[in-house]
């Protein structure tokens, strides 16, 4: 009776340290890093471009006539009464619902953007992509690195005209 139960004790010690060890955050290598950071700048630079597209959608509609009037259309937008008091017409309506429309599937845009590259082995991979992250939660320094390499390839970006490639 008493080696079955040293063996129990002995095989639940073993099985302890195995569940510890799965625990433990995988090791990331730097260039699973540099991919990560790429990534995380590549998506970032993307959000920034399409800001920007709604901006200059914004700015040129020739049917609202600039950001004064969307900002005037916008703030009467759902309310009927305050519609027909800033004589909005059909063609201002459709103008600001096709804004509307861009800024909706603004985040499931970039959303689709950043899994496509992440599920793209060639350029991250989602083992990599999970791995990373793990290690950033588990390890601060990690976070910092994966940071200071985004500043850095954002800067890159900016002194090359936009130009980083993965």
């Amino acid at each position: 009776m008493k080696k079955v139960f040293v063996l129990a004790f002995f095989l639940l010690g073993i099985l302890s340290v195995n569940t510890m060890a799965q625990d433990a955050p995988e090791e990331v290598t730097e260039e699973e890093i540099q991919k990560f950071a790429a990534m995380e700048e590549a998506v970032a630079n993307y959000l920034q471009e399409k800001q920007d597209q709604l901006v200059d959608m914004i700015k040129t509609d020739e049917a609202l006539g600039g950001a004064a009037r969307y900002n005037e259309i916008k703030g009467a937008w759902g309310k009927e009464d305050e519609l027909a008091e800033i004589n909005i017409t059909d063609e201002e309506k459709e103008a600001f619902q096709k804004i509307q429309d861009f800024m909706d599937s603004l985040s499931e845009d970039v959303k689709n953007y950043k899994v496509e590259m992440i599920m793209d082995a060639e350029k991250l991979g989602a083992g990599t992509y999970n791995k990373i992250m793990k290690a950033m939660s588990a390890d601060p320094s990690v976070k910092e690195k994966v940071d200071s390499l985004i500043s850095e390839l954002k800067e890159k970006r900016a002194a090359d005209d936009g130009e980083v490639t993965l």
